[in-house]
C-alpha cells in the first residue's frame, strides 16, 4: 500500500505497511539517519521527531498515523530552515552538550517543540525545562548543560 507523507517539506510517497513505525520509514525508506533508535518504547526520546510541530516518538507512530501531516526530522530542524531550531543548535554548540551524542537528535526535536510551544517572550523556568525534557534520556547525564543549553535558546528566540 501506498502512504504520502509530508517529510521536511517534500511530499514522500512510500511504498511499504501502514503500520511501520515513522522511525523506519524515514531511517530505512528516505535515508534520512538522523532519527535515532533508542529503546523502541517512546520511553527514551531518542526517536523524537515533529507531527504537525508537535515532539512525537516515532519508533511507536505508525506512517498512517502520520500521512496527511507535516514531519519535520533533526535534519530540517537543524539545517536553517527553523529558526528556534537553530537557535537551539547553536546553544547545544556553545554548552558543549553532546557527549556521546545519541540522544541529541531527540533532545533538540523536544527542545525545538517545547520553545516554540511557549508565548512569545516568555523565558522559561529550570522547572519548566525540566518537565519538558524529562521524557528525553540522556546516558551521558548532560541534563545540567540541556537545561542551560534550552536557556539559551530561549533568550536568543525571545
Amino acid at each position: 500500500m501506498t502512504t504520502t507523507l509530508n517529510v521536511n517539506g517534500r511530499d514522500e510517497r512510500l511504498d511499504i505497511d501502514p503500520a511501520t513505525p515513522v522511525l523506519w520509514a524515514l531511517r530505512d525508506s528516505l535515508g534520512l539517519q538522523g532519527t535515532k533508535f533508542g529503546c523502541g518504547a517512546a520511553q527514551c526520546g531518542a526517536c523524537t521527531v515533529h507531527l504537525d510541530g508537535a515532539a512525537t516518538r516515532s519508533c511507536v507512530t505508525p506512517i498512517s498515523a502520520a500521512a496527511g501531516r507535516k514531519v519535520s526530522t533533526i535534519e530540517y530542524v537543524t539545517d536553517g530552515h527553523d529558526k528556534v531550531g537553530r537557535a537551539v543548535h547553536e546553544a547545544w554548540v556553545k554548552h558543549d552538550v553532546a557527549q556521546c551524542g545519541y540522544c541529541q537528535s531527540g533532545q533538540i526535536m523536544s527542545a525545538t517543540a517545547f520553545l516554540k510551544s511557549l508565548p512569545k517572550g516568555k523565558k522559561p523556568t529550570e522547572a519548566e525545562i525540566d518537565a519538558a525534557m524529562a521524557g528525553n534520556i540522556c546516558r551521558c547525564g548532560t541534563y545540567a548543560r540541556i537545561r542551560a543549553a534550552v536557556s539559551d535558546a530561549a533568550r536568543a528566540i525571545a
